[in-house]
């Protein structure tokens, strides 16, 4: 892999950090709107409350977990090893890794053949 597309994989990597701060910040901003008064609603009015912070709650699991790869993906990008299927040992397509640079596997060994 060249300078150039390793250059390239850092912004792709940049833009969506960047991208997922934002989300986590809009979804703090909109999880403290959630309130559960018990006197004020009824029950299915909580139900959707609690099935709603559920859901917010996975959805920011999901998104600090994705946070964290691609950090990782940010330190491992300089190893000559980068950009390499950890199965076949063949080279990971860049257009694949520009859509998912955390990838570890080509496209032929994620689909098993």
């Amino acid at each position: 892999m060249t300078e150039e597309e390793r250059n390239t994989l850092r912004g792709v990597i940049a833009a969506r950090i960047s991208q997922l701060e934002q989300e986590s910040a809009a979804a703090e901003n909109l999880a403290e709107d959630i309130t559960l008064d018990q006197q004020s609603v009824g029950r299915l009015s909580r139900m959707d409350a609690i099935q709603r912070r559920a859901m917010a709650d996975a959805t920011a699991q999901r998104r600090q977990a994705e946070l964290q790869r691609l950090r990782k993906t940010l330190l491992d990008i300089d190893d000559e090893d980068f950009g390499y299927c950890t199965d076949c040992g063949e080279p990971i397509a860049m257009a694949r890794l520009k859509i998912n640079p955390t990838l570890t596997r080509c496209a032929e060994c994620t689909r098993g053949a």
